[in-house]
């Protein structure tokens, strides 16, 4: 890991297209800009974990969610 230190209005520069810039330093964190092409996506980590887990928690189903969706289905015909 690359460990830098910037003050406010300096500039971060990742490859050729991507600006980290310092907006605000506080007592309670950092404020920063980030100017990338629209195809980059980027996102807040923490915000992924909780997306991660939630699908997780989502396809992990028991017995009884099982036996209620089954309970739902319609009949089959009979031969």
């Amino acid at each position: 890991m690359l460990v830098l230190s910037r003050r406010v209005g300096e500039r971060l520069i990742i490859g050729d297209n991507i600006v980290i810039t310092v907006i605000d330093v506080r007592s309670d964190g950092v404020r920063i800009g980030i100017d990338a092409p629209r195809d980059v996506r980027v996102n807040r980590a923490e915000v992924l974990e909780a997306v991660k887990q939630a699908n997780l928690e989502a396809a992990s189903a028991d017995d009884d969610a099982v036996d209620g969706l089954r309970a739902l289905r319609p009949p089959t015909p009979e031969a």
